[in-house]
């Protein structure tokens, strides 16, 4: 044992193998945040890509593969053998990426694909100074203020689970959506950000129309881009607009992805959302999974949305005018409290993800 001194009277004994369990799982968690960089440099420099075409590679195989200096191949594969994300035969030199691994490094339309979350990971971190300022002010940080890591690596993560759920899972188990979107009905998709849900409901329902909005100027220049690419932009209509004051009536389905955490105002959006529904019409919220109390999310997924709700979503919300920041792990409870007293009489848990919980509200 060791005992240290504090100012206090009393002394702390300290017992030395948990302080030394500890700092090796400090150091384990330092390289898990390097790790984060080197799975963006892995996907930018296409080292996972080479792996999976070309198979198992010695370093500077992967450097001729990819046309990138031998010796940062090296050290890479080393670092991903070191983190168990490639295995590595001494005999031959090589390092092979398993089928899973490539599945979720590789694959963008695969549920599972990873490389936005490290992005966004990354963006994140690098604003982190910019937090710890707004921290001290007792102010936000905005979504647009952050670099391009985060909005691009935030739909590159979300858009694979809405490419697997949302036209076959999620828009099914709200009662009577789907028949009125295949006959012609109209969408409110309220903080798109770049359009992927609302291309993807275009693209799945040609009958219908949709108003996406978002607060963030340059993601609804990205969506316009986007649509245009798809062949949908005739079906969707996208302007820049706070959700509390997003214009229209009488729409059939209100969605909101990933979003409501983020806004100031919460309470004013799902007011104005209650204004512009049908009276027969149904509000989607999909959010960041979650329990209704802390120690309910203390969990890998809980772990890794309190950490952006630190660096991104809290910043936002408190950035806008009320500033509720509701976090990003707000659980059912605090989403009814907010649905509930903007006029919504119906709630409930229509569909869940490892990463997602859906809500039908209804009027």
């Amino acid at each position: 044992m060791t005992t240290i001194d504090h100012p206090a009277p009393a002394t702390t004994e300290i017992d030395h193998d948990k302080l030394m369990a500890f700092v090796f799982r400090a150091v384990d968690e330092v390289g898990a945040s390097l790790n984060a960089a080197l799975v963006v440099l892995g996907d930018e420099l296409g080292y996972y890509r080479s792996l999976v075409e070309q198979g198992p590679s010695t370093s500077a195989e992967l450097a001729q593969h990819t046309g990138t200096e031998p010796h940062y191949a090296r050290e890479w594969l080393n670092a991903q053998a070191a983190g168990g994300y490639v295995s590595y035969d001494p005999e031959t030199g090589r390092y092979t990426l398993p089928p899973e691994h490539a599945l979720a490094l590789t694959e963008p339309d695969c549920p599972a694909y990873l490389p936005g979350l490290f992005q966004t990971a990354v963006g994140s971190i690098t604003d982190t100074h910019e937090i710890i300022e707004a921290a001290r002010r007792g102010d936000g940080f905005g979504w647009g203020e952050h670099n391009a890591d985060v909005h691009v690596g935030c739909e590159r993560f979300f858009r694979p689970g809405y490419v697997a759920n949302l036209v076959d899972a999620w828009l099914p188990a709200l009662d009577g959506v789907v028949a009125k979107l295949e006959a012609g009905g109209t969408i409110a998709d309220v903080g798109c950000g770049h359009g992927a849900s609302a291309i993807l409901m275009a693209t799945a329902f040609p009958q219908s129309r949709i108003i996406g909005s978002d607060y963030h100027q340059a993601s609804i220049e990205t969506a316009r881009t986007r649509a245009e690419e798809a062949g949908v932009a005739d079906r969707i209509t996208f302007v820049t607009d706070y959700a509390q004051s997003v214009a229209g009536t009488d729409f059939d389905l209100v969605t909101t992805f990933d979003c409501l955490h983020d806004m100031g105002d919460p309470v004013g959006a799902a007011r104005n959302i209650r204004d512009s529904i049908a009276d027969d019409g149904t509000w989607m919220i999909v959010e960041p999974t979650a329990g209704d109390r802390p120690e309910d999310n203390f969990n890998p997924v809980g772990r890794a949305y309190y950490g952006f709700s630190t660096l991104l979503c809290t910043p936002a919300s408190l950035s806008q005018d009320v500033g509720l920041g509701l976090g990003a792990q707000a659980g059912p409870a605090r989403i009814r409290d907010v649905v509930t007293a903007a006029g919504f009489s119906r709630f409930r848990v229509a569909a869940e993800t490892p990463f997602n919980k859906v809500y039908e509200v209804r009027p």
